[in-house]
């Protein structure tokens, strides 16, 4: 016998059991974003690997370490999208949907990196991102994350998770801060570890996010960013503050806030959770002003966000926010050939006349008591049941599968009518 193939590690399948939650999130994800107006974009899974390099930065963990690398046939460097900002923004700048427009754009798709696989963290994952082009005021930062905090609500989960802000100022204010941190941390590499040492040299601001307890006490002396932000990034970090105050959004001022990417500047933001141990971070995201022209454009202010779906589903399961509805509503039995057919054609008129509903016809024979475990399984509520004796009297069994009520024979023409009436929806 030849050796079975399986998943490679950290790529995982999304089996149906699972399948039920994941439609139930990415529908309620399309309600959200189509009630602000956002419109859906689709880009490819294999970009330039230069696009990644030029974004992301070449001394980052992403680009450094993590990246899905290959050369095609042409020779050229190709790459497994690690993340989609950069590729909405190469998508925008080719078919010219920036420079002097305003966009507010969302996705939803698989991303790739080669970390190490643990619980919420995979080398195949899922993210849905926003991404909003040609606006730079603070009230197009709030209405990002009041976007990110109806989610919640949908999700049942607003009171898991906590809104962490900071502000990065503006990318002059931020390189003049990082030679204070430098010349500041270069004075403790001793109480340093090993990943600060190499971050000092390549990526200083992710220093301040160590979970290292030895290295969080040297921080805790650095000098502090918001005391070098310059004059319009603090208004506008001090104007997002009050907007969400009023509209009710509750926050955390994290000034370790900084953000693993470089091509951030001015208002980042994390969605935390205390529910998933280490993996803590639901959806992260702030404004990259400069990430355009960096890819080639014109100037162009933007700000987004990301989210996990698999952090999310782990932290809806455990949570036990919400229960999927059943993967069927109807389950039809027959017994004899001549049932069978009228059992088919009886699902067909009940999916026409109710579309919103989900009937199941038993395939595959068996006795009475086979079928009705079949139908016990499906998860449906009502079974429906056609023999010999229904089809000489143009009747269908009604068994409820769900409680303690006595079976019903409803004649053949009622029968759309009283599915609807248990079903809870409208013919």
């Amino acid at each position: 016998m030849s050796k079975s193939i399986q998943a490679i590690r950290g790529m995982n399948d999304c089996l149906p059991e699972q399948t039920r939650l994941w439609q139930w999130m990415e529908q309620q994800i399309r309600t959200v974003v189509a009630s602000y107006g956002y419109e859906e974009i689709r880009m490819p899974i294999v970009e330039s690997t230069d696009l990644f390099k030029r974004s992301i930065g070449e001394v980052t963990d992403i680009v450094e370490k993590e990246m899905y690398t290959f050369e095609d046939r042409n020779g050229d460097s190709l790459t497994l999208r690690p993340e989609g900002t950069a590729s909405c923004v190469r998508a925008g700048n080719e078919h010219g949907l920036l420079y002097n427009q305003q966009q507010r754009l969302w996705y939803m798709g698989p991303m790739f990196r080669h970390e190490r696989p643990q619980k919420g963290r995979y080398r195949q994952f899922h993210q849905f991102g926003i991404e909003v082009f040609g606006l730079h005021g603070p009230d197009i930062d709030a209405e990002v994350i009041l976007l990110s905090a109806r989610l919640w609500k949908h999700f049942g989960i607003q009171d898991n998770v906590v809104l962490e802000l900071n502000s990065l100022g503006s990318n002059e204010a931020r390189a003049q801060y990082k030679e204070k941190l430098v010349t500041f941390l270069s004075q403790h590499k001793d109480k340093l570890d090993e990943d600060s040492l190499r971050r000092l040299e390549t990526n200083p601001l992710r220093i301040l996010d160590s979970k290292n307890p030895e290295v969080q006490a040297v921080v805790a002396d650095a000098p502090k960013l918001s005391d070098n932000l310059d004059a319009e990034s603090q208004q506008h970090f001090q104007d997002l503050c009050e907007r969400l105050s009023a509209l009710g959004i509750k926050y955390q001022v994290n000034e370790r806030l900084v953000r693993g990417l470089d091509y951030y500047n001015r208002t980042v933001f994390e969605w935390v959770t205390k529910d998933l141990g280490a993996q803590g971070t639901v959806c992260a995201g702030g404004r990259y002003d400069g990430l355009v022209s960096q890819l080639g454009g014109k100037p162009t202010p933007a700000v987004g966000f990301a989210m996990g779906l698999e952090r999310l589903a782990l932290l809806l399961e455990q949570v036990e926010a919400l229960t999927i509805r059943e993967a069927v509503d109807v389950y039809i039995a027959a017994t004899g050939a001549e049932a069978e057919v009228a059992a088919t054609q009886l699902g067909e008129t009940l999916r026409d006349a109710l579309p919103q509903i989900r009937v199941q016809n038993h395939c595959g024979g068996g006795n009475f008591k086979k079928q009705m475990k079949r139908a016990d399984k499906s998860g449906a509520n009502i079974a429906l049941i056609i023999g010999e004796s229904e089809l000489q009297n143009s009747v269908v069994t009604l068994k409820h599968l769900r409680q303690e009520t006595e079976q019903q024979s409803i004649p053949r023409q009622d029968v759309v009518a009283t599915v609807a009436s248990l079903t809870n929806v409208s013919k």
